[in-house]
């Protein structure tokens, strides 16, 4: 028994002497947690029957399940019986996924890709996409190597782009007064910043807030980035998403183009596909001719090499398979309208139920935001009240995802959002 101990104690000075000796990561510290994820794990811990999550970014049918889209296991069906292999994907993606995916963005008959005008690589979702576009511009935009973006903005923009060497600096867009759209703001700061910046935009479903500008609104925010000859930078997440069809959601990116704008745009099928998990995305340059496509073409692919060499092929097929069978499309279009109806339907009942609950506030910017998220308006100290007194779990900045809110739990949820707001 001595002898064991004896061991045992001189492989623990052992284990003591090598992790002093080479304790290379003694300075490392301890990183603060993922805001949403932090929100999912207290929500798990709680044992109430009734909790709520409102921080989840995915959709959720209406009995709060993650919903696989009927369109998307039909094209997976389709994949398999055509026993396709497994080989690398090419550098630059599915190449008809690649033509699939910007004929979406642009439209059937768009000029854009009729002349060869894009050069667009798949990607790993919409993350990716901003990545490749990040480390692209850090090394051949010629202008201000600086990317200003909307004044609350995604919270992963900002580590993207400083990870890839571009400063981030913020534009007006969120007006607390009127939970609105800052328009004025963030025409006078677009007008005022450094010519030939990048600028970042939402083409629809601005997350976190739910506020897009009007089509009007969009046309002088063209006008003055024009004007300024700034660089658009558009982030499409939500394409078909947000309003239920593809044409309305992707009218900035278009009117843009349609004005002689070259942007760079990344997409993500994630949340319009329901492909969160196989990471699909796509990103694009547009060029001002088919030979200069073809050298940032090259340049992209020389980026993406070292970075993860290729992208997957599942999701990229799935994706591919939907937008070139026209009858798979045809039920896509009706399932993402349902998705983006159910969010609309649920906003309306939210707002009604406050109403009901005897609310004197103005909730009009609930129906007036779109997509998955609402900015509500409460204070880091009415979440903090949801939370504690109505097992609510929502992100401090009062951002809610109303993919979270269903038939059964609005009623809930405006009765509590009354209680910390009377």
């Amino acid at each position: 028994m001595l002898v064991k101990f004896s061991k045992l104690l001189k492989a623990s000075q052992n284990c003591n002497h090598f992790s002093k000796s080479l304790s290379w990561w003694s300075k490392v510290e301890m990183g603060p947690p993922d805001a949403i994820l932090g929100i999912t794990e207290a929500f798990k811990k709680d044992t109430h029957p009734q909790k709520i999550n409102l921080g989840v970014g995915a959709y959720r049918d209406d009995n709060g399940k993650p919903y696989v889209l009927n369109s998307v296991i039909q094209a997976e069906e389709q994949i398999m019986n055509e026993r396709m292999d497994k080989e690398y994907a090419a550098i630059h993606g599915i190449p008809q996924f690649c033509a699939k995916a910007i004929e979406l963005a642009l439209g059937d008959n768009s000029p854009i890709i009729k002349n060869g005008l894009n050069a667009t690589v798949q990607s790993i979702s919409g993350t990716g996409a901003l990545r490749i576009g990040a480390v692209f511009l850090q090394k051949f935009f010629p202008g201000n190597k600086e990317v200003y973006v909307p004044d609350p903005t995604w919270g992963n923009h900002i580590p993207i782009f400083n990870h890839s060497g571009l400063p981030v600096k913020k534009y007006r867009y969120y007006d607390a007064k009127t939970v609105g759209f800052d328009f004025k703001g963030a025409m006078e700061d677009l007008s005022k910043i450094p010519e030939k910046s990048i600028v970042l935009l939402h083409a629809c479903a601005h997350n976190p807030t739910g506020i897009d500008p009007k089509k009007e609104q969009w046309k002088e925010l063209s006008d003055i980035i024009k004007k300024k000859n700034h660089f658009p930078f558009f982030d499409m997440a939500y394409q078909g998403f947000a309003s239920g069809d593809v044409a309305n959601d992707a009218f900035a990116v278009r009117h843009f183009l349609s004005e002689g704008h070259q942007i760079a745009l990344a997409q993500s099928f994630a949340k319009n596909l329901g492909l969160y998990g196989e990471r699909i995305g796509a990103f694009t340059i547009v060029s001002s001719s088919a030979e200069e496509a073809a050298r940032v073409l090259s340049q992209i692919k020389i980026l993406i090499r070292p970075m993860y060499s290729n992208p997957p092929i599942h999701g990229g097929r799935i994706v591919t398979k939907i937008l070139s069978d026209p009858k798979l499309k045809s039920q896509w279009l009706l399932e993402v309208k349902g998705m983006a109806d159910r969010i609309i339907s649920v906003r309306e009942k939210l707002k009604s139920q406050l109403a009901a609950e005897g609310s004197k506030k103005n909730w009009n910017h609930i129906t007036d935001q779109i997509g998955m998220f609402c900015y509500t308006g409460l204070t880091p100290q009415q979440v903090e009240r949801l939370t504690k007194e109505f097992n609510i779990y929502l992100t401090k900045d009062g951002r809610i995802s109303m993919a979270g809110v269903t038939s059964k739990n609005y009623k809930k949820l405006a009765h509590a959002m009354h209680e910390v707001t009377k």
